[in-house]
């Protein structure tokens, strides 16, 4: 059986915990940090659980080898 491809950029955006949790990052974190505040940089270097099952069904299939990823 062939290895399945990886969406690399899929693989780069989301992590998985140890307890089986999807973690993404946040928008706005690249530029104009300048104008935000110091609260606002601290929210967004935090990760979310990804809640939608819908979409960690689709993350899990673009990225199959994501729990191994450690």
């Amino acid at each position: 059986m062939p290895k399945i491809k990886t969406h690399k950029s899929t693989s780069k955006r989301f992590r998985l915990t140890g307890s089986g949790k999807l973690m993404r990052t946040r928008l706005g974190k690249s530029h104009l940090r300048r104008k935000k505040s110091k609260r606002v940089k601290a929210e967004l270097a935090e990760m979310h659980e990804v809640s939608l099952t819908s979409q960690v069904k689709r993350i899990k299939t673009l990225a199959p080898y994501l729990d191994q990823k450690r």
